[in-house]
């Protein structure tokens, strides 16, 4: 199935590893040029491997999603490098674990300004560049928990909703205008970081990783995590011209995990 997506522009954030590098690595699969960006030097790393892999044309820029002035840079370098923004993917890194007392005023702030604001900034950034082009696609990636709340992760369980509420709202704003505004929301998908935690909870639990996961997912219909290149597909096939009346949606990449009916 062609989707549309040769020769377009995607910017994915936070895209050095895991969620991100995968949406990244199958938009260049899919002939689209990629911007892509992270904290750290990885960045770097993350391009070669998907220039090598697919010859994609690749821009990659370091850049903290916290910072509002390297969020500017970074919309405004890939406009100038690219002439054009036809895709946002706006992923970024989960807000610190814990439970209510456990946090302070501060921790939620600074979870806003990840979760939240980094998205706004984004959006502010992109949105009169497709406005001009007539056309646009954002999705942004949250987790399952704006569904079903999650243990120990009570800034997650909120902030996220803050997103999927802008979400829903530029779609309302901007559809008319030809932009498509939707959310995926993944459940546990296996990236080097589930590897880690899982490992680190066998060598405590004297177990093994299988049975680590097992007891995660045991709840789940398809009794097993999702994996990147699943996430990677359905990212990408969301923001693509394919899925041109998916709009306004906060898809579930779940497996059926979730219950709720709505």
């Amino acid at each position: 199935m062609d989707l549309g997506l040769k020769d377009q522009v995607a910017l994915v954030t936070a895209s050095s590893r895991g969620l991100g590098k995968a949406a990244a690595m199958q938009f260049a699969r899919e002939g689209a040029r990629v911007a892509i960006c992270a904290r750290t030097e990885d960045i770097e790393v993350t391009a070669n491997e998907i220039r090598q892999e697919t010859g994609a044309e690749v821009l990659d820029i370091r850049t903290d999603l916290t910072k509002p002035e390297d969020i500017e840079t970074l919309v405004e370098q890939t406009h100038d490098h690219f002439g054009q923004i036809d895709i946002l993917v706006a992923n970024n890194g989960g807000p610190a674990p814990g439970n209510f007392l456990d946090l302070q005023p501060v921790h939620w702030e600074a979870a806003v300004d990840l979760t939240l604001m980094s998205t706004v900034r984004l959006c502010y950034g992109v949105i009169p560049i497709m406005l001009e082009q007539g056309s646009g696609s954002i999705v942004a990636s949250q987790s399952y928990s704006v569904k079903q709340p999650i243990d120990h992760l009570i800034l997650s369980n909120s902030v996220r909703l803050a997103v999927i509420g802008l979400m829903k709202s530029l779609a309302n704003e901007f559809g008319p205008k030809g932009i498509r505004v939707n959310s995926i929301n993944p459940y546990w998908t296996w990236t080097e970081r589930i590897d880690q935690l899982l490992a680190d909870r066998a060598s405590r639990s004297e177990t093994t990783i299988e049975d680590e996961a097992a007891k995660i997912t045991q709840d789940a219909p398809l009794r097993r995590m999702g994996t990147i290149e699943e996430y990677g597909r359905t990212i990408v096939w969301l923001a693509s011209p394919a899925a041109s009346f998916i709009h306004g949606h906060a898809l579930m990449f779940d497996g059926g995990a979730v219950k709720a009916t709505l």
